[in-house]
């Protein structure tokens, strides 16, 4: 997402988007299957995880229609309505998947890219449409280097204060600009901030995407951010079989991201952890 001044913002809804989501709870929904692995691999949602800042204004949202979207554009098959979001992985051996929001950002995500590359593995990428849209070039090489790329909203607001026609708006438009760049178009999406409600969960659902969430929160997005060793820390104390792990490419200072993958990539892969991306049941 764009403004580095968003993790001093993010610190001020996070109650209300505990209160008024519907993520995250026990028994939260699972997901059945992986894609073939790759090389040697919120707390519930709306509860852990980057804070909320105060969404933009309707005015404000950049999401006008945009010459040469629409009507070629292919939507996925609707998919059943979720009441949770989908906090982990189920299946064989030691599975994780790596997640990175809010970018592309062409200061941290090609170095991101480059280290995914240098080990062989796959990561999920939860793109924002106002970083994707001047950023196509680096949807294109997650396309070349087998990632996935989900959608993370347009201006990434905290959907549980917006009208159902705004959040619609921000899916769509997202939806549009990685069609065009990445090939295809998302399977994924990711509520901003761990926030939602049945609004998001209905029109994910009826756009064809499944909502994921995450196990372990890497706290890179925290005022100020943490240093490489902390998260190397806690990703490796909080790596197990299933999890999902969040980070981020983009929305501040992720030099400290980009040098903790770095550095326990090859500790996971050593220990015997597969590093892969999310299949659907429905596809």
């Amino acid at each position: 997402m764009k403004k580095d001044q968003l993790p001093i913002r993010r610190r001020a809804l996070l109650a209300g988007a505990a209160v008024l989501g519907l993520g995250g709870a026990a028994g939260a929904a699972r997901l059945l299957g992986a894609d073939a692995p790759a090389r040697r691999v919120r707390g519930p949602a709306g509860l852990a995880g980057p804070q909320a800042r105060t969404p933009l204004k309707p005015s404000a949202f950049r999401l006008q229609p945009m010459a040469g979207y629409g009507s070629s554009r292919h939507t996925p098959a609707p998919v059943a309505v979720r009441s949770e979001p989908i906090l982990s992985l189920s299946g064989r051996g030691k599975t994780m998947v790596l997640t990175f929001d809010d970018g592309p950002d062409p200061r941290y995500t090609p170095d991101v890219l480059r280290i995914l590359r240098e080990y062989d593995v796959r990561a999920v990428f939860f793109v924002c449409g106002e970083m994707a849209v001047d950023n196509k070039d680096l949807l294109r090489r997650m396309a070349d280097d087998g990632h996935v790329v989900g959608n993370h909203t347009w201006t990434h607001p905290l959907l549980i204060q917006l009208t159902r026609s705004e959040i619609r708006a921000e899916m769509e438009g997202t939806c549009e600009v990685i069609e065009d760049a990445y090939g295809e178009a998302p399977r994924w999406f990711r509520a901003p901030y761990g926030a939602w409600n049945r609004n998001v969960f209905q029109l994910g659902a009826e756009l064809g995407m499944e909502p994921l969430a995450w196990t372990l929160d890497s706290l890179d997005w925290t005022t100020p951010p943490p240093d490489a060793p902390d998260i190397v820390d806690r990703v490796e104390n909080g790596a197990a079989p299933g999890v999902i792990l969040l980070s981020h490419d983009a929305g501040g200072e992720r030099s400290g991201t980009v040098e903790a993958l770095d550095a326990y990539l090859p500790v996971l892969l050593d220990a015997g952890y597969q590093l892969t991306v999310p299949s659907r049941q429905s596809d």
